[in-house]
């Protein structure tokens, strides 16, 4: 395992902001990490990096330890908090060479670490500019380019496409997904979609406990728990009430400013679309569409957090 998070927990009082969370993450895997404002994501994140102490619990990062070995886990860790840390009256190439050498990279591979790290967080353009010239958008690359400048394990990033255009974010995107078929990657982000496409795997937090583990595939089923259906039927006669009385369904609703169109609910564990078939047939009605409707990330997200 890369990283093993076990019984962590931190106090502010009496006040649980992360109360007793457990999870491992495997190399090679890029994690979403979801939680309204104030869950416990970035006391999380601190605390993984070793930048903020847990009252209890431990996390081990490529076998070491946050307690006994906490100056090893910072080597194997680049992180990108949410407050982008960057010194704005440096140049760009001297703010990454200075974070070459506090991250202890070898002298000589500085120089190639620095235009490795421009041309893969798209700054090549800029490179010759101070950091107070640069938009919102290109700070937030540059931060980028700190994080993963000594080529460490595991990447820890706190809503790291924060002010990037759409394009921009593709290209992030993208770079990030490319980074997790080597390392560890931890994100968080309150872009859903976002997650959804960037990530193996889903991890969402809501007052301080971990209340949902998977990809974003299972969590929808695991949510649904009701096979939902969208249908239009052509036919005369009462169809919501000829619908209703089949023994798998649950509820029927007519869709507001459609005719002959219904929202059906099987009951739980079952199918309604064989019943709903036949009794077309039977009724000589005729079933234009029926298709499933699918569970959204975001009403999963709702669902767990409110």
């Amino acid at each position: 395992m890369s990283v093993v998070v076990e019984n962590l927990t931190k106090k502010y009082g009496v006040q649980k902001a992360v109360n007793d969370i457990s999870f491992e993450i495997n190399t090679g895997e890029v994690v979403g990490f979801l939680g309204p404002n104030g869950a416990g994501k970035s006391t999380t994140m601190k605390m993984i990096t070793c930048f903020m102490a847990p009252t209890s619990g431990n996390v081990n990062v490529e076998g070491s330890s946050i307690h006994s070995d906490s100056e090893t886990v910072k080597k194997k860790i680049g992180y990108l908090p949410e407050n982008n840390p960057l010194y704005l009256d440096m140049p760009i190439v001297d703010y990454l060479r200075f974070s070459a050498e506090i991250q202890g990279v070898k002298k000589s591979d500085i120089s190639g670490r620095i235009s490795d790290m421009i041309e893969r967080c798209g700054l090549t353009a800029e490179k010759h500019k101070n950091i107070n010239e640069l938009s919102k958008g290109y700070r937030q690359r540059v931060g980028l380019a700190q994080a993963m400048i000594h080529d460490p394990e595991v990447l820890i990033l706190d809503e790291p496409t924060t002010g990037l255009d759409p394009n921009q974010i593709v290209e992030i995107r993208k770079l990030i997904k490319d980074l997790g078929k080597e390392k560890t990657v931890i994100l968080s982000s309150h872009i859903l979609s976002e997650v959804e496409a960037t990530c193996d795997r889903i991890l969402i937090i809501n007052k301080g406990k971990i209340v949902a583990d998977g990809s974003a595939e299972t969590l929808r089923q695991q949510s649904q728990g009701q096979e939902l259906l969208t249908i239009q039927i052509e036919g005369k006669g009462d169809v919501k009430k000829e619908l209703l009385g089949l023994k798998s369904v649950e509820t029927v609703k007519e869709v507001d400013g459609k005719n002959d169109w219904f929202t059906v609910q099987s009951k739980p564990d079952t199918s309604s679309r064989k019943e709903i078939f036949d009794l077309c047939v039977k009724q000589k009605w005729y079933l234009m569409e029926m298709s499933g409707i699918e569970t959204r990330l975001e009403d999963v997200f709702r669902n767990l957090t409110n």
